[in-house]
């Protein structure tokens, strides 16, 4: 006699006789549950949009208030790509506006007053912004200093060193190609259309790349038996994306095409997401935010990472110190106000929690972006800086609120 057995899943069904599979509600339904808070700040994004673009008769959206935005916030967005990824390791850092304040005084010292070439100087600000994250680092990683102590007296440590290395005054103008980093736009070419060709080029690879991606995860997900959204959602959600990235691509085609900024943000968004999300350091990052005790025992070294971590924020700090002083064609004592507020409330607004171990690179650009279009809205229906103020820290109260509420609803 012969006893066939069945393969069982889970708490003992057969495989084929398990629970049906969910409906196309509920499938979506467990998506936005699982995603909530980055799904939340893109409709977020998408209402603000909507609105102002309402409030201020179509003028929010226009060709050449699009490449403004966008170049009006680079320095924000960059700052909140390595906030981001310090907040997530259970950090903060109050320094980054002093900082990239003072990598702008010393590349302006350099271009204008040492005739040094942009590019050597551009190299030399990104090598000072790392040895001041190595600096901050190893005070807070290997003496075991809190950052918030360490960072707080670097604030004061570089705004003091810009005061001093300009002498109390504003160095102008940048060289050309200095200028670009932050003003500049890709260089058209091909036969002339009413579009700009190069950037139609990048917004199809683009396309291509993140449809690709898209359908590279959902099937990764099926071959590990993982729950995905319907095809007829999935093929939904795709058009959906196609529809966003062809008419962003358009509306920068029309006018000047790709600013070269956004170039480097998309490559340090692409750069840093990857390692935050499919190398060993990035999983490391998100240990220690998330538990330093047990992250300790499973072997991270958590003074290496801590310490690679800070100078990365570095790094991302003199990067956005240029990027500014490229854009206001100087370098001034006034520069770096607040940018660490603002890239601190990009990081919270984009998902980054309290304490530490949530968050993603790409939700620090939405965060950002928010902040971005709220600024430029409320400045174009004529909103004053005290109201903007008001707004920007009920945005901010709503958004950390929103973690605090999510963290307890998933708990029970």
């Amino acid at each position: 006699m012969t006893t066939v057995t069945s393969k069982t899943s889970g708490g003992g069904a057969p495989a084929g006789e398990g629970r049906p599979a969910p409906s196309a509600g509920e499938a979506l339904l467990h998506a936005v549950r699982a995603n909530m808070r980055q799904y939340g700040m893109i409709i977020a994004l998408a209402l603000i949009v909507v609105l102002f673009e309402i409030l201020t008769g179509g003028t929010l959206l226009l060709p050449n208030n699009v490449s403004n935005i966008l170049q009006q916030n680079s320095y924000i967005l960059v700052l909140a790509m390595g906030m981001m990824i310090v907040i997530v390791a259970g950090h903060i850092d109050l320094s980054v506006g002093s900082l990239a304040a003072f990598v702008g005084a010393v590349a302006a010292v350099l271009m204008i007053s040492h005739d040094v070439p942009w590019g050597l100087a551009l190299v030399v600000s990104l090598l000072i912004g790392a040895v001041a994250g190595a600096w901050q680092g190893f005070w807070i990683a290997y003496v075991g200093i809190p950052s918030f102590i360490v960072t707080l007296a670097g604030m004061l440590l570089f705004r003091g060193a810009t005061q001093i290395v300009l002498g109390g005054k504003s160095l102008s103008p940048f060289p050309t190609g200095f200028q670009d980093l932050a003003q500049g736009f890709l260089p058209e070419a091909g036969p002339y259309t009413q579009y700009h060709n190069p950037t139609l080029v990048i917004g199809a690879a683009v396309l291509v790349l993140v449809l690709f991606q898209q359908w590279r995860e959902r099937r990764r997900q099926l071959a590990y038996g993982l729950q995905v959204l319907p095809a007829s959602l999935w093929l939904l959600k795709a058009a959906a994306v196609t529809a966003a990235i062809v008419a962003f691509t358009l509306t920068l085609a029309s006018y000047h095409g790709v600013p070269v900024v956004l170039l480097v943000m998309c490559v340090l968004l692409l750069g840093l997401g990857f390692v935050m999300r499919h190398s060993v350091v990035g999983r490391h990052v998100y240990a220690l935010g998330g538990n330093k005790a047990a992250a300790v025992l499973s072997g991270v070294k958590d003074k290496r990472v801590t310490f690679g971590v800070f100078v990365t924020m570095g790094v991302l700090a003199a990067l956005a110190g240029c990027v500014y002083a490229a854009r206001l064609n100087a370098g001034t004592t006034q520069a770096g106000v607040n940018f660490e507020l603002e890239a601190i409330a990009a990081a919270f607004i984009g998902g980054a929690s309290m304490s530490g171990g949530v968050g993603t690179v790409l939700g620090a650009v939405i965060g950002a972006l928010v902040l971005g279009v709220l600024n430029n809205g409320m400045s174009l229906v004529g909103l004053g800086t005290d109201f903007q103020q008001v707004i920007k820290g009920l945005v901010l109260l709503a958004a950390v609120g929103f973690d605090v509420w999510n963290k307890r609803r998933v708990g029970h």
